[in-house]
């Protein structure tokens, strides 16, 4: 596909949902819109996705204007000056933590893996004695009684701050694109574990494009909604926080330069900041 080189055909159907046809309709009628824009703002980084930007431009007559990442960095920086986030337990659990040693896991808010799954999930990160940070949401209460010494289960956190934090140093995730981007900006390795929708092309282009972060590869559906087994999450996430390993420090490299590229992007002068002021003078004139 022009523009999106890495992306599979396959990806397509989920991002479509061809089997529902009420969520293809909606999915349609929404791309259908786009030609009639006056302008088209992106919440990604035009050195992200340079190729698929420059495409959209040469497509569409309008100016498309890259601005991303569109996450609150801002509220961060002010958290970071007035430190009032030690209030919660989890940021205390983690400043007692070693350094890129936590893999922090979060599998989505609106659809996440079973019940099952979840118990699969916590019995194989306890038995791989790695320290880990779980947020499980309506499931918190029966996880944290399976929780082991070295992690811990909460209902929700302050997602950018967990992951801007020293010891954190992976994250386990479904994809969604607020939270691919919020991790490429704290320039922390992705573990990708897409579910439905546009998480199945953002984990395309996390491990093909960007090269980030590696796919949990899933198992035809073996028993109770169970798509990984015990053995194979223990083996896993144990060579993914390897943070010594030749590939630890390969994919962990490449994420610190896509956070540069980030932060350069929203700093003065940079691409989102000066497309940001361009839209702004645009829409004033």
């Amino acid at each position: 596909m022009p523009g999106i080189s890495s992306l599979h055909t396959e990806d397509l159907r989920t991002v479509l949902h061809e089997n529902d046809h009420r969520v293809l309709q909606l999915a349609l009628e929404c791309i259908s819109k786009v030609p009639n824009a006056n302008y088209l703002l992106l919440t990604t980084v035009q050195e992200l996705e340079a190729e698929t930007i420059d495409t959209l431009k040469s497509i569409f007559p309008f100016p498309i204007y890259p601005i991303g990442p569109s996450i609150p960095y801002l509220e961060l920086e002010e958290k970071n000056l007035v430190n009032t986030d030690h209030s919660h337990d989890y940021i205390k659990w983690l400043d007692s933590q070693p350094s890129e040693s936590v893999l922090y896991i979060s599998l989505g808010s609106f659809l996440s893996v079973s019940s099952a799954q979840m118990d699969v999930i916590v019995e194989a990160l306890n038995s791989s004695g790695i320290r880990y940070l779980y947020v499980a949401r309506g499931e918190t209460s029966r996880l944290k009684e399976k929780c082991g010494e070295k992690g811990m289960v909460i209902p929700w956190c302050d997602q950018l701050k967990v992951l801007s934090h020293s010891s954190v140093g992976g994250f386990w995730s479904h994809c969604g694109w607020n939270s691919t981007l919020e991790t490429v900006f704290a320039g922390v390795p992705i573990l990708t574990f897409p579910l439905f929708l546009d998480q199945v092309p953002n984990c395309t282009q996390i491990v093909d494009e960007w090269k980030n972060g590696w796919k949990v590869e899933m198992s035809s559906k073996l028993e109770s909604d169970v798509f990984l087994v015990k053995e194979y999450i223990e083996v896993l996430v144990k060579r993914f926080m390897d943070v010594e390993s030749q590939e630890g420090r390969k994919f962990r490299d490449r994420a610190r330069e896509l956070k540069a590229m980030c932060h350069k992007a929203i700093g003065k002068g940079g691409s989102s900041d000066r497309n940001l002021n361009a839209f702004i003078s645009d829409i004033s004139s």
